[in-house]
Order: structure tokens, then sequence, then C-alpha cells
């Protein structure tokens, strides 16, 4: 068992190839497909006790395929002769929604041969008449979607959860924070007393585990100590700067590296708009995402960046989270956020899936406190970025 990682109740079985895994035979069909040759840890550790139906807590680094863990495990939980709602994941924000909804379609294509999508997604934003007509038409077996809109369907009487098997919170640590708690002890109280509970996350931290414990049962446990998730293979650094020299740095940085495409993080609304309306003036290409951004404005930003016609995404921390796209190689952080997970996250953008990153942080001395206690939270030295910095950064694609 890797150094890494702590699991408990009991060492779980390490299953190095998907061949040898309690899977269907067309849904090993559909994960070779989707471009997995062979699992990841994460993959390699969860795949098999989900499949047998216990709770589960699963942690990882960003970019090592948690998303590609649950959907395998719980698509292989589906009976897919029954016409009723036997999954359901549930996501923070929309985009993450949308991108495990394109995984489960992916991975579970053979799996059906009625030619009807057995995996449908609700978000805020599209139009509830349209999701109950979706779910009174049938064939729904698994539901993705974001905490409102599914306590909502719930309520209406339109999901109907009595046949449900399965419920995977992803980025779990967040769906379990105040801001979701209403929301998630509405769908709880309607939930089977049996359902499987698993819960994914890059970060799990002591009082999210502690509450996972009231309505989990004796799960197992594949978790991460703190010092582990540093995330090998992203080359950390900052650079000591004033704030009103913080947009001069982006702008030095953008003209040096040879940057595949990058994702710029800002702590505030006020301040995503105001960066990339700067980087636009100077006749850059860049995106710019929050969350008050109409959703019709975030697909579009969103596909133009997953697209590659936009290099640079200016965003807050809505994007920290779980989003996937390849050719990240830079995150830089336009400030440090306010806790160790959200810088987690954040750099986790870069380096997806055994990909080499790069993460710089821009540090006022203000925020020179923050840096030290991210350093002792993760047991690491964030080195300052050396003036020939361009000598010492490898951003290129190790996939290629």
């Amino acid at each position: 068992m890797s150094a890494a990682l702590c699991v408990t109740p009991c060492d779980v079985e390490c299953i190095a190839n998907f061949d040898d895994m309690p899977l269907h035979r067309n849904l090993l069909r559909g994960v070779y497909s989707h471009g997995f040759e062979k699992p990841s840890e994460i993959q390699q550790r969860t795949i098999a006790p989900f499949c047998r139906g216990g709770d589960l807590i699963g942690q990882a680094q960003s970019g090592t395929g948690k998303t590609g863990a649950f959907s395998i495990g719980l698509l292989q939980r589906m009976d897919f002769r029954l016409n009723a709602t036997q999954g359901l994941v549930l996501s923070p924000t929309r985009e993450l929604a949308e991108q495990t909804f394109e995984v489960l379609s992916e991975i579970g294509s053979y799996m059906t041969d009625n030619g009807v999508p057995f995996v449908a997604m609700f978000t805020g934003g599209s139009r509830t008449s349209e999701d109950i007509r979706r779910l009174c038409a049938g064939g729904v077996t698994v539901v993705v979607g974001t905490p409102g809109r599914v306590a909502d369907l719930i309520k209406r009487g339109a999901l109907r959860v009595v046949a449900l098997k399965c419920v995977v919170l992803d980025e779990a640590d967040e769906m379990l924070s105040q801001g979701f708690s209403e929301q998630i002890s509405n769908i709880f109280r309607f939930l089977p007393k049996d359902v499987q509970m698993a819960l994914f996350s890059a970060t799990m931290p002591d009082e999210v585990l502690s509450l996972a414990e009231k309505f989990m049962r004796q799960p197992t446990r594949v978790l991460m100590p703190p010092e582990s998730l540093t995330l090998k293979g992203i080359k950390q650094y900052y650079v000591a700067v004033h704030d009103d020299e913080k947009l001069g740095v982006i702008i030095d940085l953008y003209e040096s590296i040879s940057i595949a495409q990058a994702v710029i993080f800002a702590g505030k609304r006020r301040t995503v708009d105001w960066l990339g309306h700067q980087l636009s003036a100077r006749s850059h290409a860049v995106g710019t995402m929050h969350a008050e951004m109409p959703r019709s404005d975030r697909v579009g930003v969103m596909r133009g960046f997953k697209s590659g016609s936009t290099r640079v995404l200016v965003t807050s921390d809505l994007m920290a989270r779980g989003i996937d796209v390849q050719h990240v190689n830079i995150v830089i952080n336009f400030d440090l956020p306010a806790n160790p997970e959200s810088y987690l996250h954040r750099i986790g953008r870069s380096g997806r899936f055994g990909r080499r990153g790069v993460a710089i942080s821009l540090v006022s001395p203000q925020e020179a406190e923050v840096l030290r206690e991210l350093e002792a939270h993760f047991k690491t030295n964030i080195e300052e970025l050396p003036m020939n910095f361009t000598d010492h950064l490898d951003v290129t694609d190790s996939s290629s």
C-alpha cells in the first residue's frame, strides 16, 4: 500500500487492471473507449469496494481520476432492465455536473441498446418544466445535478428516489459545507435507509469526516495526509509583489512562458472582471467566469476554453474544483485563497492525470503569513520564482 494512503477500517485491495475488477463486459468496453488504459491509484482502491455496495470515502490528488472511479463503480451497480432512477451524483456547480454527465454518458455508452439516454443532468438555470417532462418520460437510470434543483425535483415528486441504490457527493467537503447543508438535508430525508453513500474529494477536513460518520455506515476510507496532497508533478512558486504590481507580473509571465492554457484565480468577482478587462485591452485572448454570470455566458466561456480558442481563463474559485481541461499547464493565483483546501483545488487545475504543471502565487506583504500557513499545512516549501525562471520551468506536456 502506498505510504501516502491511509485506508480504514481495513486495508483495501489494490487491483491494478480494469480486466481484474468485477465489471460488466459492456462497461469495460466503455472504460477503454473513454481512453482509460490502466486504473489510477484511486481507481485501483475504490472501484471494487464501490461495486460491492458499501459506503465509501475516497480522497486523492486532483487530476488522478476520481470522477472515473465513482462513475465506473456507480454504473456497475445499476440494473438497466429497471425503468427507475437508481444512481444520483450531486455536484456543487453546473460546470462540474456537466463534466460528470459527459464521463458517465461515455463510459456507460454500451450498457444499453435501446438508444434512450440513461443519464440526465438537472441544474439551476434550466426550465423546471422541461426537467419534469424528461423525468416523466422515463428511462433515466442515473441523475447528475446540483443540490438545489435536485431537492426541488424530489419535493415536487418528479424525481422518485424509492429505487435509489447509490448517492455520490462529488467535492464532498464543499457539498457538506454551510452553503449547501440545507439543500443536502432536504435531499437526504427522502432517501432510502439502505442507500449506498460515496464521498469523493481531493480534500477531506476532519470536520467533514466527523459529519460524514453521522450518516454513513462503517465506510471504507481511502484517505491521504495533508503532506501528500501538494500534487506531485506540479512545481509551486511564489512572487513577492505589492498589490499594485500584480498586473504587471501577470503580463510579464504571459509574455515570457510558453503557455498551452492557463487559469488565473482571483478571490473576488470584481477582481476577475477587472483583470479580464485589463488583459483583453492589451490584446490577450482571455475568458472570464464567476458565479454571478448568466448560465449561458458561463457555458460559452467554458466551451471556448475547452476547445482551446481561449488560452487563458480568469476566474473565481468557481473553477477551482474538479473541472478538467487537459492542456492547462499553468495556474496563477492573483491572490491567495482563504484556506488550504481552496489552494489545493486551485493548483490542481494544472498537471492533470500525471502531466506536469506549474503553480505561481502572487504574494503581497499582507499575504505573506497566509503563504507560511500553506507551507506548514502541507509540510512543503514553496520557493520564490527565480529571476531566470524560464530556465527552471518545464511546462511541456509529458503525455505527448
